[in-house]
């Protein structure tokens, strides 16, 4: 510890700055290889210091610098050349400033898009302006870590919670694009980093490439129902990821769902690899210790084999020196030749009775190598059984996948259906608003011509918008419960969808443990046949073990013959090397046929292997054509939804115009009967005004007086 804190001062007296007290305090610390720099303020002397020691550092495997004000470029381009590092913590749990906006209490349980209320946290977070600065991770922070990413080979743990990441757009796909090259990244933590839609699509692009990470963290962001969407594409892709958090990014229900079940697809993969490999491993072993078990009978056998040829050597010198002395002594015992010829005579039995024994030798090893012929082909017909039955399970999937086609056709045709509806409603929409213009116009200039009368008017204009919005208000009604009926019917038909879906899966999951118990079932028969091959192996062992202690005692009783009994035992040791030449045929055939075997096991675990990979596959694309079939239901009800909606203004606007020319003709009306009332007493008026007038220049006492004058 000593030696690192010596080496951080040496390197910040040579860039001319003095090393932090609380920094060197940590490095003569770091209990288990961990150095913590939590909330410590560094400089940039400091961050460039730290960056040369980790370089080289073997020390420090794990390193937390949240909430540290660092200079990123300058401390993440030393840990890109670390080969030690496997947990980096950079997150911004303190030290952090927030812009709060007016909410109110109630926003805090607001409705998300899908419908449902969001918990308080969520709602917070959206009525809230985060600015990271615990960490001061910017774009260019954001590239460096992409560098990071891909040029150290090391670190497996990496942290970034609240750093805003996803507000640099072009850094945030650098990043991404480095994460796709990465090969040893396990954790990934990366929520409230203000990652949009675009961002997950970048996150989704590299998850497809990516081979090592295996836990992502994606809480409290924003992205939506196209992120969701786009994540939730490249997981068929991905074999590794088995844990993806989404919480709090407004994604619907269903997307969540498939993720639920992309991820427990991975892991029932992973568990499924797992097992296999513990398989495996117990086999080899088992190969091995059968291997050595063979190889040490093999020697032991070749061992016996070389102890007998010495004992016959030794014993053919011993009777070659026997019978020089018979010879010499041969002039001088003429009377025991009838002895000698009688013992011959005994020998020559004996040796008929080897050679009887030998030949009963060679028809058991006969009827063994039969017995072997017809264990093979017996087990050579079950296979072909078992292939056939393989080939109608998959013949009867393919018929199934068929008729999942087809009704996803049935139901295109009928999404193509409404779409057609849908245009020519909207041509009729089109046609109808450009009638509406005409009149509008037209009521326009005749509004402008009783704008004066109008104004006297505006009391009955009003008891009949009332009368008109109280029928709109019904018509409104009426469409709701029109629009109730149309979504509960699209319910019911997703969830018989759901029903055939999770039948398919039913009949999947069935397919898989009949294929477990067929594969289980041919290792007992690989297990029962090892065990009877072993037990017939070590039945001829003895058996022929037994016939070399005969021809051995056969041997001892001809060594006291003549020459004729060497010849006798001269050809007894060619018929035995013949016996061991068949013997080693029969051992390599034996090895050949376990050779065979475990071949033929092989290719049924490709075999099985390979249908469970093709099943998943076509899991995986009935499941994305059963979300492109969401996604078209649900493009359906919004243009049903605007469509109604569009639908209901229209007749209201007409309801309107209509309501608006009544009135106006009855004012029209009115006006008119008022002015021809007016015209007719004006007519009375002026006719009783002529009248009085002539009267009164009738009387007028003018008149009289004019004649006196």
């Amino acid at each position: 510890m000593e030696e690192v804190r010596r080496s951080y001062s040496r390197l910040c007296k040579e860039s001319g700055a003095e090393p932090q007290e609380t920094v060197l305090q940590r490095l003569q610390e770091l209990p288990r290889g961990r150095l913590d720099l939590a909330t410590q303020s560094l400089t940039a002397d400091t961050c460039r210091a730290l960056g040369k020691l980790l370089q080289k550092e073997a020390l420090v495997t794990e390193l937390v610098l949240s909430d540290c004000m660092l200079r990123a470029t300058l401390l993440l381009q030393g840990l890109c050349a670390n080969t030690v590092l496997q947990f980096l913590d950079l997150k911004v749990s303190g030290g952090c400033e927030y812009e709060f906006q007016s909410v109110p209490i109630n926003a805090l349980t607001e409705p998300t898009p899908g419908g449902s209320l969001c918990s308080g946290k969520e709602a917070f977070e959206r009525s809230h302006t985060f600015h990271s600065e615990g960490n001061n991770l910017r774009a260019a922070g954001a590239e460096a870590l992409g560098r990071l990413l891909r040029q150290n080979k090391s670190i497996q743990n990496l942290t970034l919670e609240w750093n805003n990441l996803g507000t640099w757009e072009d850094a945030f796909a650098t990043f991404c694009g480095a994460l796709a090259a990465n090969g040893t990244l396990r954790q990934l933590d990366l929520r409230n980093n203000q990652i949009s839609h675009k961002g997950a699509e970048e996150l989704a692009l590299a998850l497809k490439s990516n081979t090592s990470l295996q836990q992502l963290d994606l809480r409290w962001n924003n992205i939506g129902l196209l992120g969701g969407r786009a994540l939730v594409s490249c997981l068929p892709s991905n074999r590794t990821l088995w844990r993806l958090e989404l919480a709090g990014n407004s994604v619907p229900s269903d997307v969540l769902r498939a993720v639920e079940q992309a991820m427990d697809h991975t892991q029932e993969r992973e568990a499924t690899f797992r097992e296999n490999q513990a398989r495996t491993r117990v086999l080899s072993k088992e190969v091995r210790h059968l291997q050595e078990e063979k190889s040490k009978q093999f020697l032991d056998l070749m061992e016996t084999i070389d102890k007998q040829r010495e004992e016959m050597a030794r014993s053919t010198r011993t009777s070659a020196a026997r019978v020089g002395q018979l010879q010499e002594a041969l002039n001088e015992r003429q009377s025991i030749i009838n002895a000698l010829k009688a013992k011959l005579q005994m020998a020559e039995a004996a040796l008929a009775l080897s050679e009887q024994k030998a030949q009963d030798l060679g028809e058991l090893l006969a009827t063994a190598e039969q017995e072997h012929w017809s264990l093979v082909q017996r087990q050579a017909k079950e296979r072909r059984l078992e292939q056939q039955e393989a080939a109608e399970r998959e013949s009867k999937l393919l018929r199934d996948l068929s008729a999942a086609n087809e009704k996803n056709l049935l139901l295109q045709n009928e999404v193509d259906e409404l779409e057609r509806k849908v245009k020519s409603q909207q041509d009729q929409l089109f046609l109808t608003r450009q009638e509406l213009t005409n009149t509008s116009a037209e009521l326009k200039m005749r509004a402008i011509q009783a704008e004066e009368r109008l104004e006297l008017e505006k009391k009955r204009s009003r008891q009949s918008l009332e009368d008109s919005e109280h029928l709109r208000f019904k018509e409104v009604e009426h469409m709701t419960r029109h629009l109730e009926e149309t979504e509960r019917a699209m319910q019911e038909r997703a969830q018989r969808l759901e029903a055939a879906r999770l039948s398919l899966e039913k009949e999947l999951s069935r397919v898989k443990a009949v294929a477990l118990t067929e594969r289980g079932q041919a290792e007992e028969e690989l297990i029962k046949a090892k065990n009877q091959v072993r037990l017939e192996e070590q039945q001829r062992l003895g058996h022929l073990e037994e016939k070399l202690r005969l021809l051995a005692q056969a041997r001892d009783e001809a060594q006291s013959t003549c020459l004729q009994q060497r010849e006798a035992v001269a050809e007894a040791q060619a018929r035995a090397s013949q016996l061991g030449l068949q013997v080693e045929g029969l051992r390599r055939r034996l090895e050949e046929l376990q050779q065979e075997l475990s071949n033929k096991d092989q290719e049924k675990v490709a075999e099985v292997t390979r249908v469970r990979v093709e099943l998943q596959e076509q899991n995986g694309r009935l499941q994305a054509e059963l979300a492109a079939q969401e996604a078209l239901k649900e493009k359906v009800a919004a243009l049903a939804r605007q469509l109604k909606v569009i639908a209901s203004d229209h007749r209201e606007a007409l309801l309107d115009r209509e309501s608006e020319n009544a009135s106006l003709r009855e004012k029209l009306r009115l006006k008119e009967a008022e002015m021809a009332r007016i015209r007719d007493e004006e007519a009375q008026r002026a006719s009783f005004l002529q009248n009085a007038v002539l009267a009164y220049v009738q009387g007028s006492p003018l008149r009289t007086s004019s004649p006196q004058k």
